[in-house]
């Protein structure tokens, strides 16, 4: 029979070395057997893919950059992790909608009621909101982070923000963790990646995953 498909999102400022540990986890579920889609959002298909480089780069209002975001999320939706998830493959996205909680919403400000009625239309098929079954936060200081990426690479306009936009991001995760702390597994972060690996591998052993 078919495996269920499992759907994992990872989040955490910029910085916080997720995407590594994405890539490693996608390597040891394909070791089990499992069928691995491994996308990212904004991004994830040629249209979100754009709308993500308009997001990263070109200035916009707030709701505006909400309504691109979520426009993206749902391309991704129907074109990519849905099919996935119904073909019973394990889907891990490189940050999902607690990214524009945390980013939009606690970062820039921007209202989250209207943030969460954007979530309910967009996100919502077959009677049921899609939703990770798991979302792995790695958390790190933003102080921390910014010395990670400094000169690492030329910024976007989220990466060239002040450390305080940060802070606010942090604690948009920290907010959304508190919601919902049955989906959330949280990560120190501010560690070496070798015992970061370890934190995320025994989350996912503990749940029989691995």
């Amino acid at each position: 029979m078919t495996p269920p498909g499992l759907f994992i999102s990872f989040e955490g400022i910029d910085g916080a070395g997720k995407s590594t540990h994405v890539g490693r986890l996608a390597e040891c579920f394909a070791q089990a057997g499992r069928t691995v889609t491994l996308t990212r959002e904004p991004g994830g298909t040629p249209l979100a893919e754009q709308l993500r480089s308009l997001v990263l780069n070109a200035p916009m209002d707030p709701l505006t950059e909400a309504l691109l975001i979520f426009a993206a999320r749902r391309d991704h939706l129907l074109q990519v992790i849905c099919p996935a998830l119904a073909r019973g493959e394990v889907v891990l996205c490189d940050r999902f909608t607690d990214a524009t909680f945390a980013y939009q919403g606690a970062g820039r400000g921007f209202d989250v009621a209207v943030l969460a009625q954007l979530e309910r239309w967009v996100q919502h098929f077959d009677a049921s909101l899609v939703q990770p079954a798991l979302t792995v936060w790695f958390d790190l200081p933003p102080a921390v982070a910014a010395q990670r990426l400094a000169g690492a690479r030329v910024p976007d306009k989220f990466e060239a923000q002040p450390q305080a936009f940060f802070e606010r991001v942090a604690a948009g995760y920290a907010q959304r963790l508190q919601g919902e702390p049955a989906r959330f597994a949280r990560i120190d972060a501010n560690q070496p990646p070798e015992a970061v690996w370890q934190q995320v591998h025994a989350v996912f052993a503990s749940k029989g995953w691995l």
